[in-house]
Formats: C-alpha cells, sequence, structure tokens
C-alpha cells in the first residue's frame, strides 16, 4: 500500500453520503496524533470567549478535574467517530453530550462556534504542520460530519460549506475574543494539565511550548506575555521536522482512536474501564428530571 493509496481511496468516496467513512479516516488513519493536537486547540481557543470560558470555570470542572473532563470529551467525541451517529454507542455519546449542554443556559451562538473551532482548526493546524494538506474533497465530507453532529445536538443555523463555518468562526472571534477571569483560570489549568502527561522537570518546557503555538489573538485574550520570536519558531520548526519524518513512513494499517492515547488516563481497563452512558457530568438543571436529547433520530426513539 503506498502512501497516498488511502488518499486516492477518499477520493472516490462521496463527500455527502460517505461523510463519516471519510472523516474517520481522516482521523484514525492518516492524521490520528495531528487531529488530536488540533482538537485539543479547537475547544482550548473557546476559553477565550467569556461566555465560554466563564462558564468552564464556574462548573470548575476543568479547573478540578481537569484529566476527567478531558477524557471524558475526548471519549464521547471519539464514539462517534468511530462507531458512527447510527450506532448504539454513537447514539449515546451524543445523548450525554446533550444532557451536559442542556443542563446550562449555552447560546445557540456559543454552541455553533463550538462547532466550527472542530472544522476549522483542524485543516489550518494540518497546513502547517501535517504531513499532507486536506483536499477540498475532504473538506466537504469534514463539514458534512460536523453538520450531521450539529443536528443531533440540536444547533441551528449550522454553516453548510468549510468556507461558512471558517468566516462563521472568524467573525464570531473577531466579535468576542476578550480577557475574562473565568477564561484565564481554565486556560491555566489546561496547560498545566498538558504539562503534567511529562516529567515534572519537563513541565515548564511544555509549557512554553504550548504558548508558543497560540496566536496572537488567543494571547491577547488571555493576557499572556508573547513569546520570543526564537522560541515560536524552535516549536513550530520542529512540528514541521515531525511532518517530514511522517511522509516518509508506510501508511497507517491500524486505526487509532482517541481512547487510544496515552494523555487518556481516568479509564485505563478500557473498554471495561468506562461505559459510554457515565462518561461526563451529570449536573440537574433547576431539580429536574434528566435532561433528553433535542432531536429525534432516525429509529424513532429520543436519545434520552
Amino acid at each position: 500500500m503506498g502512501r497516498y493509496d488511502r488518499l486516492k481511496y477518499i477520493l472516490r468516496l462521496d463527500p455527502e453520503r460517505d461523510a463519516h467513512e471519510i472523516y474517520r479516516l481522516i482521523a484514525a488513519y492518516e492524521f490520528p496524533w495531528d487531529i488530536t493536537r488540533a482538537l485539543e486547540l479547537a475547544l482550548y481557543r473557546t476559553y477565550a470567549v467569556p461566555s465560554i470560558g466563564s462558564l468552564l470555570a464556574r462548573t470548575a470542572e476543568l479547573t478540578d478535574r481537569p484529566q476527567k473532563r478531558y477524557d471524558d470529551t475526548a471519549l464521547l467525541l471519539d464514539a462517534v467517530v468511530e462507531h458512527g451517529f447510527d450506532s448504539v454507542h454513537g447514539r449515546g455519546a451524543i445523548r450525554r453530550i446533550n444532557q451536559m449542554h442542556r443542563a446550562y443556559d449555552i447560546s445557540n451562538d456559543d454552541m455553533r462556534y463550538v462547532l466550527c473551532t472542530f472544522v476549522v482548526t483542524p485543516k489550518r493546524w494540518l497546513d502547517r504542520f501535517g504531513w499532507r494538506r486536506l483536499t477540498a474533497h475532504e473538506l466537504r465530507a469534514i463539514a458534512q460530519h460536523y453538520r450531521t453532529l450539529g443536528r443531533h445536538m440540536g444547533i441551528k443555523d449550522v454553516p453548510r460549506t468549510y468556507e461558512e463555518f471558517e468566516r462563521c468562526l472568524d467573525a464570531y472571534e473577531d466579535a468576542h475574543f476578550d480577557w475574562s477571569e473565568g477564561g484565564r483560570k481554565v486556560s491555566d489549568a489546561t496547560l498545566d494539565l498538558m504539562a503534567s502527561w511529562y516529567p515534572r522537570p519537563l513541565g515548564p518546557l511544555v509549557r512554553n511550548a504550548s504558548l508558543a503555538l497560540l496566536d496572537d489573538s488567543l494571547l491577547r485574550a488571555f493576557r499572556y506575555p508573547r513569546p520570543a520570536p526564537a522560541a515560536r519558531g524552535l516549536v513550530r520548526s520542529a512540528l514541521r521536522l515531525r511532518a517530514r519524518s511522517v511522509r516518509l513512513l508506510p501508511p497507517r494499517r491500524r486505526p487509532h482512536y482517541a481512547r487510544q492515547n496515552p494523555e487518556i488516563r481516568s479509564y485505563p481497563g478500557y473498554p471495561e474501564g468506562y461505559r459510554t452512558a457515565d462518561l461526563g457530568t451529570f449536573p440537574a438543571k433547576g431539580g429536574a428530571g434528566p435532561v433528553v436529547c433535542p432531536v429525534p433520530h432516525a429509529h424513532g426513539e429520543p436519545l434520552g
């Protein structure tokens, strides 16, 4: 199997009808490490929107239990990628995501923006640090995959194309990125979490490398000092060197899902270590009963 044979196969698939399969091949075969890093950065970006960062700080999930919050988020999104929207595991993951979100007063605009980060940030990451860039065909499929996720989550006015997702993200960040105490608090907690994955002496180096990857709009919103040009250049050059090395490797023959990442530490006994239905938080809104999924699904029963 040649290095680009899987891309040739992807290009034979329909970007609308086969969107989930194309996204699965991208995330689990072509770019598993890069997609993980890009989605980490995508979620991190959202802290710079004060309404999102402040809410996350109030829940204390990212500050008091950052490792579990990271693990649960990765595993819930991973279940949809691995098993599909209509699978038992996929439906269960979406049910849990909706239960958590519906317990809080989150605007549709904020929800749509978070969805946009999942589409746009990986493309921009791969443009800079991937062993190849995504094709227009793949971007159509990614947009369709996240449109489907948005529909299952009850998000309104979801962009239709990658270009629309990108315009929506840029406009929202231009209008809403700003300082908030809560946003800085969850940002610091996230950087500390990432540093904790490495031996303690490397912690400051990991934190500084993470800051070197942030664009100026994020640095301003969190009021971090701008890293030295040499530090930025070194970190980004190292990632580009990695990309060139990956390009020379044979293609991956087995899928690698987020649940297999060493950063997932709360559930070492997978698959016996957890059930999808038990992931995440279980906040009760106003003492009401269980929160149901807002969107009916093809099998005729709500995910709740």
